[in-house]
């Protein structure tokens, strides 16, 4: 058990029963408890197995590898579509999580068994996700700013790629491009 867990416990004021509930199950399961990003955290090796998080309307359990689990059971959800590797099991409250205790363990010892097996998701490449048509466009007409996209490291291409084809307006997507437009040019992320 990690002093900074027990730190963020007994400040939860939300989800604490059920934040218990997932710590008492997850550190049956043998995992070392650490804390990171805020959030209790558990390993194995040093590698990221599960994390506990609480969000506005539930409480989740979240897999870092959750994509390479079996998920016949349902519990498995993936937060966004962009979401590639980590699968989050939400609730609501703790009577959910003792319901399905059993399911919580088998896939925490799974995710187990896929780090040790050294399983490793496979990624899209950042070429593989779409690009909105008003970005094309500036990158055929300004080959400075296709230079400096290239240029840019592939997680600040995709922060900028889902920034621009998140919109649903025509409008609002050349208007978030022109927008962006120095600040790839200055060779910086859509949050630097």
């Amino acid at each position: 058990m990690n002093a900074k867990v027990d730190q963020f416990l007994s400040r939860a004021e939300q989800w604490k029963e059920e934040f218990e509930t997932l710590r008492a199950i997850v550190l049956a399961c043998g995992l070392n408890e650490d804390f990171k990003g805020g959030q209790p955290c558990y390993t194995l090796n040093k590698a990221n197995i599960v994390l506990i998080h609480g969000f506005k309307d539930y409480c989740a359990l979240l897999f870092f590898k959750g994509a390479l689990l079996d998920n016949s059971h349902g519990l498995l959800i993936q937060q966004t579509d962009n979401v590639q590797s980590a699968r989050q099991m939400r609730f609501t409250q703790a009577k959910e999580i003792t319901k399905v205790k059993q399911e919580i363990t088998s896939s925490i010892f799974e995710a187990i068994e896929v780090e040790k097996a050294g399983l490793k998701v496979e990624l899209k490449k950042t070429e593989d996700f779409e690009v909105a048509e008003e970005f094309k466009t500036k990158l055929a007409a300004l080959p400075a700013l296709k230079t400096a996209f290239e240029a840019l490291t592939p997680g600040r291409q995709r922060a900028y790629l889902f920034y621009f084809s998140d919109a649903k307006q025509a409008k609002t997507r050349a208007a978030r491009v022109d927008k962006c437009i120095p600040q790839i040019l200055n060779g910086k992320g859509l949050n630097d």
